[in-house]
């Protein structure tokens, strides 16, 4: 096949660098595709100058020859594409009895691309059950440390590699450990060292270079990062327990870190979620206050902060008291996004006769104004959508004239649009049949009262109104989001000036935004050059009499937002344009001004040319 291939080079039909690639994709049968993957060749026909090759989804599909290296990548039988392509049954009993023999197949096929996320995507479902994939990798990772040619990242973005020299686990721990850079880093390979202990063959060679350096790492970040520094402590105390030695006296301590004073939410919300309980637990035994620290900074808490602080303060009987405080919180309507999410999933606890019509209240108000932290008030508002029991649970006790509040408040709040807030009113329709008469009437009302407010606009002004509002809703709102994020940082919101300066602007800015909106659904662009001329119309140009003077005015009637006195332009919407407006000539009409009646006569109307619109 190569001679094939050298005598197509020499008659110019494909490129001479092109040969070696041609010939591997001919013999071995395989290759990849940049787009489509992986494709077993089929035929190779030189005489016409193309191959065929399969790919998922294509099968036979034909490719000249001096473009196939271009596209194509040839890859050797013994890729893991290619195994599981022509020897599947052989693969599958190879993954079932040595794991990390087929990691090692998959590192030669892939190279620097064998993460373990690659893995993951390259074996499942082909060869292992997505259901027994966990199960298999864990597995799979205990090999590979204790055969020694393998070097495990801490991400899953990072490669698997294999290395030809065999270095025992404990070597290798340690080089990683002494290789990391930041504390942060030594905690990751400090957490494998736990999962690996059993396989150490010398459990105090580790303990002998690491715990020393550890502790000093932990006493540096105590004052400066301490939640980082408590984090460390409790991987080092799992460390040592986990080989079986002391710590040194003298070596750092939790009590060290809570010495420090720091803020707690920052503190343990900064910590990964598995070692948030030990935290709280850690205060808890360190500051005879605790309880009453922890509801102060419940309505700044995360969700997973939240539940694990009332835990605590539920097992140690201060359930009331938090209780009282919730109660505050809502009734103020100061309760916050998270805050009410937890409230609103523990709705079958300890908590739910708080989940009242009160409450659901303050959950309209935590979404509406905590529009700086959108992914807070989404995961709410979110929630309120999809649980099927929550406004049932809100609901339960109350009489029809809250749950018709209640249904109120869905119809006007701007929390939820369109579907959604059909979505709302079904829920409690189901749960209150009654209400539907109630939902009906005021849509019915709505609807006439649209009929009877429909804006008539030109389409420039249209335009300008929608790039006024893209304006407020893109840039000013965002700024101002910004400056409350900023002002909320001064500390004490009781007495924080700049704080309640940019909520006050918060609430303009969004009255303007709802003004707006209402404005542009509400208007109905047209084209002047369309207007009638049997009467005045939106439109026309009309002359009139002034029958107390007997001056004559021209006066073109235009739009809502086209108004420009100055220049005799009257939107139809002033007192002036009402009375005008569907006059025929020669009929007189009058308005009043502020205490005084006008009286005019029409006298002509034309058509009014549209180049002479306002700006």
């Amino acid at each position: 096949m190569k001679e094939e291939f050298e005598k197509m080079a020499a008659s110019g039909k494909i490129l001479a660098v092109d040969v070696a690639p041609l010939v591997q994709m001919a013999t071995e049968g395989f290759c990849m595709h940049r787009s489509w993957g992986f494709g077993r060749v089929t035929t190779v026909d030189v005489v016409l100058g193309k191959m065929t090759v399969d790919f998922a989804g294509r099968s036979g599909h034909a490719i000249d020859l001096a473009f196939a290296p271009k596209i194509l990548t040839p890859i050797s039988k013994e890729h893991i594409e290619a195994r599981k392509s022509i020897d599947m049954d052989n693969l599958k009993q190879l993954a079932a009895l040595h794991h990390y023999q087929v990691i090692k197949v998959i590192i030669d096929s892939y190279g620097i691309l064998a993460t373990s996320e690659k893995v993951q995507g390259v074996l499942v479902p082909d060869v292992i059950d997505k259901d027994d994939y966990k199960k298999w990798w864990e597995t799979a990772r205990r090999e590979m440390k204790k055969d020694g040619h393998f070097k495990l990242p801490t991400k899953k973005s990072e490669p698997i590699e294999y290395q030809a020299q065999d270095i025992p686990l404990q070597d290798r721990l340690l080089n990683e450990f002494n290789g990391a850079r930041g504390l942060k880093a030594r905690l990751a390979v400090v957490a494998e060292v736990v999962k690996s202990a059993r396989d150490i063959d010398d459990t105090a060679v580790i303990a002998e270079n690491t715990l020393d350096k550890l502790n000093e790492e932990i006493g540096a970040h105590t004052r400066t990062k301490p939640g980082l520094a408590l984090e460390a402590l409790m991987v080092r105390d799992d460390f040592a327990k986990a080989l079986g030695v002391e710590v040194a006296e003298g070596a750092p301590t939790d009590a060290n870190v809570w010495d420090t004073e720091p803020q707690l939410a920052e503190l343990v919300g900064s910590m990964p979620a598995a070692c948030q309980r030990r935290a709280l637990e850690s205060f808890q035994s360190h500051d005879e206050e605790w309880a009453e620290m922890l509801i102060d900074i419940i309505n700044q808490a995360p969700v997973r902060l939240i539940n694990e602080s009332a835990l605590l303060l539920v097992a140690d009987g201060k359930l009331d008291a938090l209780k009282t405080e919730l109660a505050k919180l809502i009734n103020h309507h100061i309760a916050g996004a998270d805050l009410l999410l937890w409230l609103a999933k523990d709705k079958s606890g300890d908590f739910t006769e708080i989940l009242t019509p009160e409450t659901f209240g303050a959950m309209l108000s935590a979404i509406e104004r905590e529009t700086s932290d959108e992914k807070r008030a989404c995961k709410l508002r979110d929630f309120l959508l999809t649980d099927n029991g929550i406004l049932e649970t809100i609901t339960k006790d109350a009489d029809i004239g809250v749950v018709k509040d209640i249904t109120r408040a869905i119809q006007m709040t701007t929390c939820f649009e369109g579907m959604d807030k059909r979505s709302l009113l079904g829920k409690i329709v189901k749960a209150f049949p009654d209400v539907q008469a109630f939902i009906m009437q005021g849509d019915k009302g709505k609807t006439e009262k649209a009929a009877d407010t429909t804006l008539i606009v030109s389409w420039a002004s249209l335009e300008r109104r929608k790039e006024e509002l893209e304006e407020l809703v893109q840039k000013k709102i965002p700024a101002n989001s910004k400056e409350i994020e900023i002002a909320r940082e001064y500390g004490d919101l009781r007495e924080n000036h700049e704080f309640k300066a940019a909520k006050e602007q918060q609430k303009v800015l969004l009255a303007q935004k709802a003004d707006m909106e209402n404005e542009v659904d509400r208007a109905r662009g047209m084209n002047y050059a369309d207007a009638t001329m049997e009467a005045a119309n939106v439109g026309t140009l009309v002359t009139v009499t002034n029958l107390e003077t007997n001056e004559r005015e021209e006066y073109a009637l235009l739009g809502a937002w086209d108004g420009d006195p100055a220049n005799n332009h009257l939107s139809y919407l002033t007192p002036m344009g009402q009375a005008i407006r569907g006059s025929t000539v020669g009929e007189d009409v009058e308005f009043q001004l502020s205490e005084k009646t006008c009286r005019l006569r029409v006298e002509t109307i034309a058509p009014y040319v549209a180049e002479q619109a306002t700006a």
